[in-house]
């Protein structure tokens, strides 16, 4: 049991989009592979022929199809914009976070934590609430490591040298 083609009709303006989206340089691959299919859809191709054709289920080309005659060309060649989750701090959020972190740490500490920053962001109110991750990819996207500000220099002392007789020294 066979399931009859998808009836595709492209508008003039569709097929000539969709041919200047084959023609032209650089393009999402999944983008050129749903033109691909629509155009095929529009010469009365089954949707497991264009399937293998543009190597994806037959489902999918039936998505497309569906997705073509529901929102146009633009909502069958490309993504949903709004996936994905929300950011959790806005921008303004992010700049006080970041001035907080590069001013000196909270009275009897030594340096800032990830635990510390967000616990003082939350505490002088300039988020609701933060976790530590969010605080580490904030601060990795500004390449800032408040937790390093005292770098560990070893006295020459320390360093394993050898000696004069070619030796190791045990630990000093």
């Amino acid at each position: 049991m066979s399931r009859r083609p998808i009836e595709v009709q492209l508008s003039r303006e569709d097929q000539k989009a969709v041919r200047e989206i084959l023609r032209a340089g650089i393009q999402q691959v999944r983008v050129v592979l749903r033109a691909i299919a629509l155009e095929q859809l529009t010469a009365r191709q089954a949707a497991p022929a264009v399937a293998k054709i543009v190597h994806l289920s037959p489902q999918a080309v039936r998505r497309i199809a569906h997705r073509y005659r529901q929102g146009g060309l633009e909502q069958a060649l490309y993504e949903r914009t709004g996936r994905g989750s929300k950011e959790l701090l806005d921008a303004s959020e992010r700049q006080r976070v970041i001035a907080m972190v590069c001013s000196d740490p909270p009275a009897g500490q030594a340096r800032w934590t990830l635990r510390l920053i967000a616990e003082e962001a939350v505490k002088r109110k300039l988020v609701p609430q933060v976790g530590r991750e969010t605080i580490r990819v904030l601060l990795t996207s500004h390449d800032l490591k408040p937790w390093r500000e005292k770098n560990v220099v070893h006295s020459a002392a320390r360093r394993r040298v050898r000696r004069q007789d070619g030796r190791r020294p045990e630990s000093v």
